[in-house]
């Protein structure tokens, strides 16, 4: 498994070491871990996110499909209980 090697200043690691003797995390490795993971999925969410908004501008929805996504908007609540 590769490593990395990094250096965080105090505060930064007197908080993780928190969240490590707070039973958040098991070590200062998988806050890390986490940290990495949450950061890469973000910039994955937004990259979608970024595609589908070039697309819906490349190709907005007609007057149509939005009356048809409002009809079914507006079904899905009336279903709930409320």
């Amino acid at each position: 498994m590769p490593q990395l090697v990094t250096r965080i200043d105090g505060p930064l690691a007197d908080a993780v070491d928190r969240l490590v003797s707070d039973g958040v995390v098991a070590s200062r490795s998988e806050a890390v871990r986490m940290g990495l993971e949450q950061l890469v999925d973000r910039a994955r969410r937004a990259e979608i996110a970024a595609a589908i908004l070039e697309g819906y501008r490349r190709i907005p929805q007609n007057a149509e499909e939005l009356r048809r996504a409002d009809l079914g908007l507006r079904a899905l609540v009336a279903e709930e209980a409320w």
